[in-house]
């Protein structure tokens, strides 16, 4: 996939256009992705036309959706979604790239070497994060025990914080609940998802 199909698609997207060189840059994480992903099976996901569709366009989305942010934490990243793909369309944010996961910590820390992105890698489970640290936004995607994960996010949110979820119209009223004075005051439809949400959530 070129730099012009990955903006052709979010912009079939109806999204927002990407600022110049993001369309290059995403072509060039798609090819990270796609290397390692034989070896590390970072996505179920193969061809590339279907990873742009079901993870670029809507990591992009998210990355337009975020209010003025500094820092963020991206949670149990993966293989880098929706981390990478804000630190890609929206440079002036430092993101971190939760995973402690060995093998794919490595994979991120490649794409940030690579890509010459604003971002860092933290391989330890967040709960070992220095108590002090905390971000203007967490990003919670496909991550394991999404509930708990929630809590754990919330918790590492400044007051004024955003808390970020991606969900669905099935799992959107266990995820609400989740405590730590989270006020939810966004609720987009993911492009592309039938019953995909995006959930923003302000921390008090």
């Amino acid at each position: 996939m070129t730099a012009a199909e990955i903006e052709a698609a979010a912009e079939a997207a109806s999204l927002a256009a990407l600022p110049p060189g993001a369309g290059e840059q995403l072509a060039a994480y798609l090819q990270l992705l796609l290397k390692w992903n034989s070896k590390l099976n970072l996505t179920a996901v193969r061809q590339p036309a279907e990873i742009v569709r079901r993870h670029l366009v809507e990591c992009v989305q998210c990355a337009q959706a975020l209010p003025v942010t500094q820092t963020l934490l991206d949670f149990g990243s993966g293989a880098g979604l929706p981390g990478i793909p804000i630190a890609i369309v929206r440079p002036e944010i430092r993101v971190t790239l939760g995973e402690s996961q060995g093998k794919k910590a490595v994979f991120l820390r490649e794409a940030v070497r690579a890509l010459g992105l604003n971002a860092e890698v933290f391989d330890q489970r967040i709960e070992k994060m220095a108590a002090e640290r905390v971000f203007d936004a967490v990003t919670l995607r496909a991550v394991d025990k999404m509930t708990e994960a929630c809590r754990a996010g919330a918790e590492r949110l400044r007051s004024g914080g955003w808390l970020v979820v991606f969900a669905t119209a099935g799992t959107e009223e266990s995820l609400k609940p989740i405590g730590a004075g989270i006020d939810w005051a966004r609720r987009l439809g993911i492009a592309g998802l039938d019953d995909g949400l995006l959930l923003l959530g302000r921390k008090r």
